[in-house]
C-alpha cells in the first residue's frame, strides 16, 4: 500500500501569502507565448524554474538550478520549519459554468514501480520524460506536484481548515488556488493512514512519476529521491472535473479524403454550426466530432470499431482509425474552441473532438492494470506551480 508523508515545503516569502504574480501552470500546458507573459510578470515567477531558458551563457537546466539556489539564499523562497501536509483547494467553474471545488492534500508519496500501491492509467511519450529528467537532475526538486486519486473516504474532510490560507493566488483562467499547512500530529497520522489503506491512481503527471522512478534508479535509494510531491484527492465525481484532450491532424497528402477514410470506422452525420453546445451534442449522440475546412460532422463509432478498440474510450476508438491513415502528424489540444480554431487558421487539416473519459472509466482501467492511449484525460483545473516546492535535500 502507498506510503504518504509530510514534508518541509519551500514557499515564496510573500506578504499575506499572495503569490498571484509568481505562480504558473505546469510545464505541459505552457505555450511559448504564455511563457513569455509569465516571465515578464515577475523575475521570480515559477516559470523560470518550470520551463527554464538559458541565461548568461548557461544552458537552461543549469540556469534553473542556479535560480533555485539563489532564490533560497536571497530569501525569496523559504523552507517551512517542520514537515507538514498541505491542504490545497481550487475553486473554479466547470465547462457548463457551474461553480466547483477540488480539495486534496499535498504530501510526499513513496516511489514504487506501478502496479500494486500506485496505479497509472495512461501511456507516456519519451520526449516529455527526457526534459523533466534533465530538470530533476539539475534542481533536485519537485517543482510541481502530480495528481493522484484515492478511493479512501474522508480525505476531503481531513483537508477542511479554518482561518486564512498560508498561500493564495488566482490564475489567468480565474481559478482560485488556496493552500493551508496541516501540522497537527493527529491530522498527519490520520492522513497517512487513510492514504495507505488503498492503492492510489495517478491522475495527472505520469511523465513526472516515471521520471522520478528513473532518477531514483540512477542515483540509488535512501534519500529524498525516494519520494515525490503528490496531491491526493478523493476518487469522487464531486471532487473531479475531467475534460477531453482533442486531436489535431496535419500532414496528410493534398486532396486526401479524410471523411471518406473514416467512413469505414464511423458513421458521419452532418453537425450544426460549431459552438459551445458541441460537447453536449456529442454526448447525446455517443459520437466524436470532426472539424475540417469545409464542414463539421458527428462521428458515431461503428460496431466493428467498438469491438476493435482496447477500451470503451473515444481515444481508443480513434486510434483504430488513425492507424490506417497515410503518414500524418498528430498533435494534442485541450479545448474544443482552440481545436476548431487551429483548423480555421490553417494550422491543422482536421480537428477530431473526443468526449472525456469518466472517473469510473479511469478507475476501471487503472485497477485492471491497463493503460489508456497517451493524452486521453485532461484533469481541470491544472495544479499551480509555485504554491509550494519540495527539495529532495530537506
Amino acid at each position: 500500500m502507498p506510503s504518504f508523508s509530510p514534508f518541509r515545503g519551500i514557499r515564496y516569502n510573500a506578504e499575506g501569502g499572495h503569490v498571484d504574480d509568481v505562480i504558473c501552470p505546469p510545464y505541459d500546458v505552457i505555450a511559448p507565448s504564455d511563457r513569455e507573459v509569465l516571465a515578464l510578470r515577475s523575475e521570480h515567477n515559477a516559470v523560470h524554474l518550470e520551463v527554464p531558458r538559458a541565461r548568461d551563457g548557461v544552458e537552461r537546466y543549469a540556469a534553473a538550478a542556479s535560480l533555485w539556489r539563489r532564490w533560497q539564499a536571497e530569501g525569496v523562497l523559504v523552507a517551512d520549519e517542520e514537515p507538514s501536509f498541505y491542504a490545497y483547494r481550487m475553486g473554479f467553474r466547470d465547462e457548463t459554468g457551474r461553480p466547483r471545488q477540488t480539495t486534496g492534500i499535498l504530501g510526499a508519496l513513496h516511489l514504487e514501480p506501478p502496479g500494486r500501491g500506485i496505479l497509472p492509467h495512461e501511456h507516456t511519450t519519451t520526449k516529455d520524460k527526457a526534459d523533466r529528467l534533465e530538470l530533476l537532475r539539475a534542481t533536485r526538486a519537485n517543482l510541481s506536484p502530480i495528481w493522484a486519486l484515492t478511493p479512501a473516504e474522508g480525505v476531503s474532510a481531513l483537508a477542511e481548515t479554518s482561518g486564512p490560507p498560508d498561500s493564495r493566488a488566482t490564475d489567468d483562467q480565474g481559478v482560485h488556488h488556496r493552500l493551508w499547512r496541516l501540522r497537527s500530529p493527529a491530522v498527519i497520522e490520520a492522513v497517512s493512514e487513510a492514504v495507505a489503506a488503498h492503492p492510489v491512481l495517478i491522475a495527472d503527471g505520469h511523465h513526472r512519476y516515471e521520471v522520478a522512478l528513473a532518477y531514483q534508479a540512477e542515483v540509488g535509494q535512501g534519500g529524498g529521491q525516494d519520494r515525490m510531491m503528490v496531491l491526493v484527492v478523493e476518487l469522487s465525481d464531486e471532487e473531479l472535473s475531467v475534460r477531453a484532450i482533442h486531436r489535431l491532424v496535419s500532414g496528410l497528402p493534398a486532396g486526401f479524403d479524410l471523411l471518406g477514410a473514416l467512413d469505414r470506422f464511423f458513421e458521419a452525420v452532418p453537425a450544426e454550426a460549431m459552438d459551445e453546445t458541441i460537447l453536449e451534442r456529442m454526448a447525446a449522440e455517443g459520437a466524436l466530432g470532426l472539424v475540417v475546412e469545409d464542414g463539421t460532422w458527428l462521428l458515431r463509432p461503428r460496431p466493428d470499431t467498438v469491438a476493435a478498440a482496447g477500451h470503451d474510450l473515444d481515444s481508443s476508438r480513434l486510434d483504430v482509425a488513425l492507424a490506417t491513415l497515410p503518414a500524418h502528424d498528430l498533435r494534442f489540444q485541450h479545448g474544443w474552441d482552440l481545436s476548431t480554431a487551429a483548423v480555421a487558421k490553417g494550422e491543422a487539416q482536421a480537428a477530431i473532438l473526443l468526449r472525456p473519459a469518466t472517473v469510473a472509466q479511469i478507475a476501471e482501467v487503472s485497477r485492471g492494470g491497463e493503460r489508456m492511449p497517451p493524452k486521453t484525460t485532461f484533469f481541470y483545473p491544472k495544479l499551480a506551480t509555485g504554491l509550494v516546492f519540495r527539495s529532495l535535500d530537506l
